[in-house]
């Protein structure tokens, strides 16, 4: 019982098909200038309408366009009233009127449950889903501690804490960007900081939960202006969003005892953040290859709600 998930998301188009325990997620990174960090709302979504033919072709291709019963697709960035972000409406339209074309169900998802759903299977751990647990969403424009609560065949997020103004990875792309490398900046400035002889220490600020990040991207900033060498202002960067990040999951496993840490998102394949998550908190990470924006999670929820229904 195949499945066809699309999403179309500020950084990626993606399309992938999930039969109940294996699937294929293929992917494109929108094209960014270098230099600019992202792209605006129309831009993406023309990219988006270009790429997402070629993806299906690729799937076609490798023999996984088959006879799929249901297709579903991220509509929207979070599963909450005035959610919104042009750039989904190309997976939606395309997943609707494929959906109508063969007259098979159309599921909606958003883009946050997608990621949870594609981290949990990812890790080996789709069962997570069925029961509460905690989480972090960290990407380019999201940087959440989530209490996840199962609500159907999907799941509910609260936001418990993180970020009072700019992501994790916006910190990352924009020291990135500052130090020459190109955007999304995550895989290059986690190789980067491996060069580091030195660490300024970060002092990140957590209250409730929650923590600002804009000030050290002001130092970082400073650290440049100073001459500092390129891979200490890496390791400064990465240094503060992983301290904070991790002393916020272990702020939060004392507050809510025994649930289990599962990380997704682009910002939790940093290898730095992975260890020190894994080592201390024991938390659950996705693959490197589903931590960033996919298909896959929002085919696996097009699956359980197409399996709830007995089709």
């Amino acid at each position: 019982m195949p499945v066809l998930g699309l999403d179309t998301s500020n950084y990626t188009t993606s399309a992938a098909v999930f039969d109940g325990a294996e699937g294929k997620n293929v992917g494109r990174l929108l094209d960014v200038r270098p230099g600019e960090l992202g792209l605006r709302q129309s831009e993406a979504l023309f990219q988006h309408v270009k790429h997402l033919p070629g993806l299906l072709e690729q799937l076609a291709g490798d023999g996984f366009l088959g006879s799929f019963q249901a297709a579903g697709a991220s509509t929207r960035p979070r599963a909450v009233e005035g959610s919104y972000m042009p750039c989904f409406l190309a997976g939606e339209s395309q997943g609707r009127g494929i959906a109508s074309a063969l007259g098979i169900p159309f599921y909606a998802h958003s883009h946050q449950q997608g990621h949870l759903a594609a981290a949990a299977w990812s890790a080996g751990k789709l069962e997570l889903l069925d029961a509460p647990f905690l989480a972090w969403h960290l990407s380019g424009g999201t940087t959440e501690l989530l209490l996840v609560k199962p609500e159907g065949v999907t799941v509910t997020a609260e936001i418990l804490g993180g970020t009072s103004d700019i992501s994790a990875g916006q910190l990352i792309d924009r020291t990135g960007v500052l130090l020459g490398l190109q955007f999304p900046a995550g895989k290059a400035l986690d190789v980067l900081s491996a060069q580091a002889d030195t660490c300024h220490e970060p002092r990140v600020k957590l209250k409730d939960l929650m923590f600002s990040l804009s000030g050290m991207e002001n130092q970082v900033k400073a650290l440049a202006e100073k001459g500092e060498p390129p891979a200490n202002i890496a390791r400064f960067a990465l240094e503060a969003v992983c301290g904070v990040v991790l002393r916020a999951t272990q702020e939060a496993q004392r507050q809510y005892p025994g649930l289990p840490v599962l990380c997704s998102g682009g910002v939790a394949s940093n290898t730095q953040l992975r260890a020190k998550l894994t080592t201390q908190c024991g938390a659950l990470f996705a693959k490197p290859e589903f931590s960033t924006d996919n298909a896959m999670g929002t085919a696996i929820l097009t699956w359980r709600a197409l399996a709830a229904e007995g089709r």
